[in-house]
């Protein structure tokens, strides 16, 4: 029977005391020869305990290692003994039989395993520990944790005196009611966590250890589903990990078992928060390395399980924990260290660094790779916002930069990727955490590096640097919610009415409240108010239901209103008559990719919406999903009508007229063709043009008819991707009108054109973090705001680099203003077209050429570039090109290029495109297709005059140079190589094989070109980035993934491979922003080779081309340039116009020195002499001066 009270169990503990301890067999039995005789099973006590039930040892006498005093008993022998006493654990091969005892050592970290969950019985058969002891170290373990009087502490000496699981369970499960009925708050107060750490030290037998885990599993079941409770058992999982390297497997899964009770009980926020620190404390602790492998594998489970916006705000005080471990002296525990390291750093999404996550991680664990990280991080160019996640994994690398003994190139990498990091750190409260760490270094920097430059960045660094250490003080919210702020809004900010509720609200008992503030924290932060309310609504217990939902609707209520004050940086109060159509929360991916994260879409009828950001983050994917229906929260069409107007390829719907064109919408598919044809010419389409087929149509015009099918969808929200490209100032002007006079459209439009929405916008949306911010007014009201906008005035190449290869050389031509291509006397008229797009057309283009050619919409500018590139085969007149020059060309839609490879990286697209030693695409010009009648053409005999009679061409195998021209070496059918025969190009242009003659001049322009290129992934990777595409996009995104401003860098990379000597760009500024305009601006001006253009960006084409070609009516008229020379030699540039480019194509050509006079020659001799006297009478070691007829030299 248990002791009467609690008190006299103490007492009993006390005497137990009393009675000596040998610390081994050998020398008890020195000091006690005698046997000494035990009570009987029913004379025992408080002090002795049978846990084997078997009554031997009343018989028998043991000393306190558990050995008999005389006799030795195979059963109960240990397999060694330790010096510990009465706290040492002396265990049986396949027996246990340690002592046990609170008070003999120090509390082990080692949590413990139930017998339930385990699925395996702990041995009871033998005596598992000695009473004496075991009641001893009980009393100084509850003395120690001074737990007073506490309503389970029969239950907790019944768990002692337990001999085997149920005894235990049924104890267990008493406190486990007790807990319930008194309050979660209570197992604080009776220092539960303390007494089940103290039951779970490795010295303890292990029944008692498996007990502690199943007072932790019981205690648990009694909370599932009832909300906060949880929060009480939060200090529960530490128990778990202290199992982890114990003996006994039953103990160890245990312990996992109940790792799993307690992680289902916790929301995904609280998980990220409140169990998150838990875990990180223990991590930080001195616990046992196989204990921390396995709280790294509890870690990796929430980062596994919970969303990566909430794991990124606990990106500054984990990875430095994570850091530590991946250092660690024990292999196995730095080697886990470091993976879950990688997997942590992972979550956070960043476009610029998400290639370079294990580099950065094996920096962290390894210093020693700093160099080498900097190095690469100092290649990367940073567009992507930069956030405190971002800032965590990269400041200790720079710290480490800054502190060590770096070199000058070093010291200005790093100082770069400083000034660029804190440049596009969007809100200076993201900064915060690192100030005191990077201050020090930068402002070393400033005030001693050597290089002006390497100061230069780093006074742009410790601007933003002290910019944000005064933002902290100027009382305003940031976005990011403090949890003091979280506090106030659970409590503090309830209205008079809620007033009374709130002080008899649960959640007030400071542990629950700290634990619900920290889940409020987290959730406003990332602005899921959908799941903070849920969570509320389930853990707010009152007595009025009305008044809990009331008071749930107003936290969340006076938080959004908080954060919106961010988001919505100038949006006011709806005005009077003013109608919301949208407002949505919601978030937007493509493919593994957060585009937008919890973010909100508000639209108010009437108002245009210019949708601002970066190439790449998300503007066309968020049009096309609302135009498809796929956003969460927008109205269905049946309430709103959409229509997404965008350049695309009409494939074959091109082939037929306007009106069917339209009519083949399913949409419009009952509209009357007579309203079509209303509409077409209500946006100006003439009566003529009604008949022709789309693809005649150019891109201004293709414009007008998708504007044309909004205008009859009777679209409620118009989306504009891009609207003023391709259209000229006339149509631009056509369309501003046209938004701002129909005020019942509402329009999201994505443009580059600052012009356009500043005209037009009522209000700007931003890119900002992965939301949606609100700025009232237009673009310039916008750069007010928010000075960094200004890249969408300028054309700046401040985050953007672009350089072109120089062209190879070209046979003969000596001269950069030499005719390279030559355009006479041709015409062209489109199938169908009752008149010709252009007539009598001459015009010619040499490699310093820089034209711009003007005109309205439907002119026939494309048209004429397709005559000059050979896209098109003109109707009149002749195109001729040197033999070996090699034309870039970039199309009006230049994601045709690519529209068939959107499986394949931008890498793998070049190496298929060139892989044959030719550019693919080049075949694939209708003026190299193979009509049939030059197939009939090629199988008919030809006598050139050889003697050998008439034979059929096979192929054209070599060229050589014959005078002026060129002569073929042709291969003819049936006959072997030995007969191939040289025929000049004037013959067999004669017999009609011009275009058998023009596809081998091509093929050998490219073999030219690609001469000096190495088609290898590594060479290619360096091509893309030169011209501002990042690696490893080149190398690792298929092209379906890319925004079109990276897939028209794909196309520039894919023009410019094999060393263009002309770049014809069809609308270049279509798909690209400002910086990348700017970049491709300054590079086309570096360039030495020919570029001729359409654009109707003014600032772009006014900037770059000094001549034009104004095209109108079928007739090309030319202004400003200098004239070609049209002679077969000229005189090379003169030197004081010294051209910078090393081009091999800019060959310098000496003139002809003229006669000298008998004066001239005597002048000549003079100073020849003077030279030599000057240099007699210079010092010993003056190199001698070379004679020389050159004055200037």
């Amino acid at each position: 029977m248990p002791p009467k009270s609690f008190e006299d169990f103490l007492k009993s503990q006390q005497q137990a005391q009393q009675k000596p301890k040998g610390a081994g067999y050998k020398y008890y039995n020195a000091q006690h020869s005698g046997h000494q005789e035990l009570p009987t099973a029913r004379q025992h006590d408080a002090n002795s305990f049978d846990y084997s039930n078997s009554g031997v040892h009343a018989n028998q006498h043991y000393n306190t290692n558990g050995y008999g005093a005389g006799t030795y008993d195979p059963q109960v022998n240990g397999a060694g003994f330790n010096r510990n006493g009465a706290g040492s654990n002396n265990y049986g091969r396949g027996v246990n039989s340690p002592t046990f005892g609170y008070g003999g050592s120090p509390y082990s970290s080692t949590p413990i395993v139930s017998a339930p969950s385990s699925g395996a019985a702990t041995p009871s058969s033998v005596n598992t520990k000695s009473s004496n002891v075991s009641s001893t170290s009980l009393n100084a373990a509850l003395k120690k944790l001074n737990v007073g009087d506490i309503p389970i502490q029969d239950e907790l000496a019944t768990i002692d005196r337990a001999v085997d699981i149920k005894d235990i369970q049924d104890s267990a499960e008493q406190i486990a009611e007790k807990v319930a009925s008194y309050g979660g708050q209570y197992l604080a107060e009776w220092k539960v966590n303390d007494i089940v750490q103290s039951l779970a030290k490795p010295k303890n037998s292990p029944v008692t250890r498996e007990g502690a885990l199943i007072i932790i599993q019981k205690i648990a079941s009694k909370f599932i589903g009832k909300p906060p409770n949880e929060c009480y058992l939060v200090g529960f999982i530490s128990r778990c990990f202290d199992v982890a390297s114990d003996k006994e497997k039953t103990c160890v899964k245990a312990g996992k078992t109940t790792q799993d009770i307690l992680y289902d009980m916790f929301p995904v926020e609280a998980l990220a928060s409140s169990v998150l620190d838990e875990v990180l404390e223990y991590l930080s602790s001195s616990a046992k390395w196989n204990n921390k492998i396995a709280c790294l594998d509890f870690f990796d489970k929430i980062v596994r399980d919970c969303p990566s916006d909430l794991l990124e705000l606990r990106f500054s005080k984990a990875v430095p924990v994570l850091t530590d471990l991946s250092t660690d002296f024990k292999p196995e525990l730095a080697s886990h260290g470091l993976k879950s390291l990688k997997s942590f750093i992972k979550v956070l999404d960043n476009l610029d660094l998400e290639n370079k996550y294990d580099i950065i991680s094996e920096t962290l664990a390894n210093p020693q790779k700093v160099t080498e990280c900097i190095k690469l991080l100092s290649s990367v160019t940073f567009v992507a916002e930069v956030t405190e996640p971002a800032l965590s994994i990269l400041v200790p690398i720079l710290d480490k930069s800054f502190k060590s003994s770096a070199t000058n190139d070093q010291l200005r990498q790093t100082v770069m990727v400083t000034e660029n990091l804190t440049r596009l750190v969007n809100n200076k409260r993201e900064i915060e955490l690192f100030i005191p760490i990077l201050l020090p270094g930068v402002e070393k920097v400033v005030h001693n590096a050597s290089l002006p430059e390497v100061r230069y960045l780093a006074e742009k660094a410790l601007n933003v640097l002290k910019e944000a250490e005064l933002e902290q003080t100027d009382g305003r919210f940031h976005g990011r919610l403090s949890l003091e702020q979280a506090k106030e809004f659970l409590v503090d900010k309830a209205s008079q009415d809620l007033i009374p509720f709130v002080e008899q609200l649960n959640i007030k008992e400071p542990v629950a409240f700290e634990y619900i503030s920290r889940i409020l924290q987290f959730d406003a932060n990332v602005n899921d108010w959908k799941r903070l309310e849920s969570y509320l609504r389930s853990a707010v217990v009152g007595s009025d239901e009305s008044l809990k939902e009331k008071y749930v609707e107003q936290v969340i209520k006076n938080l959004r209103e908080l954060f919106d004050s961010i988001n919505l940086k100038t949006e006011d109060e709806l005005d009077e008559g003013t109608v919301e159509i949208v407002n949505t929360d919601f978030s937007l991916a493509y493919g593994t990719r957060m585009l937008l994260n919890k973010t909100k879409l508000r639209l108010l009828k009437g108002h245009r919406y210019g949708l601002c950001g970066r190439n790449g983050v998300g503007k066309s994917t968020l049009m096309r999903a609302i135009s498809k229906g796929q956003l969460e929260g927008f109205p269905s069409p049946d309430e709103l009508r959409t229509c997404f107007v965008e350049h695309k390829l009409q494939g074959e719907e091109g082939k037929m007229d306007l009106i069917s064109f339209i009519a083949s919408d399913p949409e419009l598919a009952s509209t009357d063709k007579k309203d079509i044809a209303e509409a077409l010419k209500a946006v100006g389409f003439p009566d003529e043009r009604l008949t022709q087929e789309v693809n005649s149509l150019s891109g201004g015009w293709k414009m007008k008819l998708e504007l044309a099918r909004a205008m009859l969808m009777k679209a409620d929200i118009l989306l504009l991707d891009e609207p003023t490209n391709h259209l000229d100032t006339t149509n631009v002007k056509w369309l501003q009108d046209y938004l701002v006079d129909h005020t019942e459209i509402t329009s999201l439009i994505v443009s580059h054109d600052s012009g356009f929405l500043d005209s037009v916008c009522t209000d700007i949306l931003h890119y900002e973090n992965k939301k949606l911010v609100y700025y009232r007014g237009n673009l310039s009201e916008f750069v007010k705001v928010k000075p960094e906008g200004k890249s969408y005035y300028t054309l700046s190449d401040a985050n953007a680099k672009m350089f072109f290869p120089p062209p190879g050389i070209l046979t003969g031509v000596k001269s950069n203003t030499r005719s390279v291509a030559k355009v006479t006397d041709v015409s062209f008229t489109y199938p169908g077209a009752a008149h010709p797009t252009l007539h009598h057309v001459s015009l010619s283009l040499s490699l310093s050429s820089r034209v711009a050619i003007l005109g309205p919409n439907g002119a026939g500018k494309s048209t004429l570039i397709k005559l000059l590139t050979g896209e098109l085969i003109p109707t009149g007149g002749k195109v001729e090109k040197h033999p070996n020059l090699r034309i870039g060309y970039i199309a009006q839609h230049a994601l045709a290029h690519v529209e068939e490879h959107k499986e394949k990286t931008p890498n793998q697209y070049l190496q298929w495109r060139y892989r044959f030693g030719e550019d693919r695409e080049v075949l694939l010009k209708e003026s190299r297709k193979i009509s049939d009648e030059e197939k009939e053409l090629m199988s008919k005999q030809i006598d050139i005059n050889d003697g050998r009679g008439p034979r059929a061409i096979e192929a054209i195998v070599g060229r050589q140079k014959l005078k002026k021209s060129f002569q073929y070496e042709i291969k003819w059918k049936w006959w072997i190589p030995k007969y191939n025969s040289w025929v000049p190009k004037e013959v067999l242009l004669s017999h009609g094989f011009e275009k058998l003659v023009q596809k081998f001049d091509d093929f050998e322009a490219s073999r030219e070109g690609l001469g000096y290129r190495e088609l290898t992934p590594s060479v290619i990777r360096k091509h893309f980035e030169d011209i501002g595409l990042d690696g490893e996009i080149a190398d690792h995104t298929p092209m379906g993934s890319l925004s079109g401003g990276q897939l028209v860098k794909v196309v520039i990379a894919g023009a410019m491979w094999n060393n263009p000597h002309l770049l014809v760009l069809d609308e270049p500024t279509n798909y690209l922003d400002r910086d990348s305009l700017g970049a491709m601006a300054l590079a086309i001006k570096d360039w030495s080779g020919g570029v001729i253009m359409i654009s109707h960006n003014n600032e772009f084409v006014g900037a770059l081309c000094p001549e034009q070609w104004l095209v109108d009516n079928g007739v090309v008229a030319k202004s400003g340039g200098e004239p070609e020379d049209e002679s077969k030699s000229t005189e090379a540039p003169s030197k004081s116009k010294k051209d910078e480019d090393d081009s091999p194509a800019n060959i310098k050509v000496k003139t002809k020195k003229k006669k000298m006079t008998r004066n001239e020659k005597k002048a000549q001799q003079e100073r020849r002499r003077l030279r030599h006297i000057e240099w007699l009478s210079s010092p010993k070691g003056t190199p001698k001066p070379v004679d020389t007829d050159e004055e200037e030299d």
